[in-house]
């Protein structure tokens, strides 16, 4: 099941810069690891934004959410989901 995903990150500005440091470099991590298994084909940056728009390749909602909610910005995000299905006017390619 294809989904597309937007993530908005909002970490508090108070937080310790070194432990701010460390939590995107385990986001950045853990987001390599995903697209590396294949189910995060895309991966782009909303340009002026702390926020990002993917296509998941997953089996279920439930393992979309259990890959969002292993990210360690999880808690820092509001994320929509939107499920994908393919357009009837859709030309297959080639």
């Amino acid at each position: 099941m294809l989904f597309h995903v937007r993530m908005d990150a909002a970490i508090p500005y108070d937080m310790d810069p070194d432990e701010r440091a460390e939590l995107v470099a385990r986001e950045r991590d853990r987001a390599a690891e995903i697209q590396r298994s294949g189910v995060w084909p895309h991966l782009w940056r909303v340009v002026g934004e702390y926020a990002n728009v993917s296509i998941f390749d997953v089996d279920s909602g439930d393992e979309l959410h259990d890959l969002l909610s292993s990210l360690p910005l999880f808690p820092f995000m509001t994320i929509s989901v939107t499920p994908l299905a393919r357009h009837p006017s859709k030309i297959e390619p080639g």
